[in-house]
């Protein structure tokens, strides 16, 4: 049967208010102004992001480029009402991979999508893109807000990210043909899980007898803030040593934890070989693992185990690395070495 309702639609009627999206735009401006960089050319709003990077000082520069996702940890961002920090982990998943290249994140653009723009919650989540992007020392150049009605329940949303980094030639990582058997893995902390591992989290939580604002059984505050503790930038404390020329490798301990990642910046007939003992587990991974009875061998397969990013530095070069780390707050473990396979 054909309608005979003439009422005229407008794109608002239809679930789309594109001036909430230019609001949203208003909002995030000064956020993403916060953020330039000398590079940076023009401001929000273009086509396209332009980035000029004579104008940083490169002499012969790679461009080194990421993309990513907080995954389920946004699950507890929409059940718990605390969306301010998932956008730290969106930069920080990005801004972290391509620095295990070598490369000082310069830019970064997100994608925002929901059912309905609602209730502050994408200035809430890109105030800590903008947070994350001053950790990393990248410029917020940009963005996709787009608002899809019957796409999303209330309240949730996807968020993606995307950086572009660059390094000089002569400091690309890892120098595979410099790494060997004897080199020494150095780790440096982790803020707790980061954001890898949480449909497990979700699970173990879930067969628990503690709710999301029970009070932490790790630590202090409740156990959803425990767990949306963001992921480390680390930038600053990589930077400094890849320009010297210390560092062969860098690894960041995402998804299969030491495990897999490790490997990823050892040239063939070579493996890793760590010292489970070196360093202190944080409580929320044994927390995780008494309450979910997760076999050792799963957890540090699945998550980062309290180290995010590892160093491989030849055994000569250990002690000034350690001793650069300390110098930036740092608190650097030995954790391992490179062995022949």
């Amino acid at each position: 049967m054909t309608s005979k309702d003439k009422t005229p639609l407008s794109y608002k009627d239809a679930g789309v208010d594109i001036d909430a999206g230019e609001r949203l735009v208003d909002a995030i401006s000064p956020m993403a102004k916060a953020t330039r960089r000398a590079g940076v050319m023009g401001g929000l709003g273009g086509f396209g992001a332009l980035f000029d990077l004579k104008k940083e000082g490169w002499k012969d520069p790679v461009l080194v480029s990421g993309t990513d996702g907080v995954g389920t940890k946004l699950m507890l961002a929409f059940e718990t009402g605390i969306h301010n920090t998932v956008g730290i982990d969106l930069v920080a998943m990005c801004a972290n991979d391509v620095l295990a290249q070598g490369a000082e994140p310069l830019f970064f653009l997100d994608y925002f999508a929901c059912g309905k723009l609602e209730g502050g919650i994408a200035e809430a989540v890109v105030s800590g893109i903008a947070e994350g992007c001053k950790q990393a020392g990248c410029a917020l150049v940009g963005g996709e807000t787009a608002e899809m009605p019957g796409m999303y329940p209330s309240g949730h949303y996807d968020l993606a990210g995307f950086v572009v980094g660059a390094v000089e030639r002569e400091q690309i990582l890892p120098r595979l043909d410099d790494i060997a058997a004897g080199d020494v893995l150095i780790g440096i902390s982790s803020s707790g899980p980061h954001s890898n591992g949480y449909s497990l989290i979700r699970r173990i939580v879930g067969r628990s007898q503690l709710k999301w604002h029970s009070p932490s059984p790790f630590g202090e505050g409740t156990l959803g803030e425990g767990l949306l503790t963001p992921t480390r930038l680390y930038s600053k404390a990589a930077l400094p040593l890849i320009r010297k020329g210390r560092i062969k490798g860098l690894a960041h301990i995402t998804g299969g934890g030491l495990t897999e990642n490790v490997p990823r910046m050892l040239p063939e007939g070579t493996a890793a070989r760590f010292n489970r003992a070196s360093w202190d587990i944080p409580e929320v991974f044994r927390w995780l693992q008494s309450e979910g009875h997760v076999a050792e061998d799963e957890m540090h397969r699945t998550f980062n185990m309290g180290i995010g990013l590892v160093f491989a530095v030849a055994p000569d070069q250990a002690d000034m690395v350690i001793a650069d780390l300390e110098a930036l707050g740092e608190a650097p473990v030995i954790i391992g070495d490179v062995v022949s396979a």
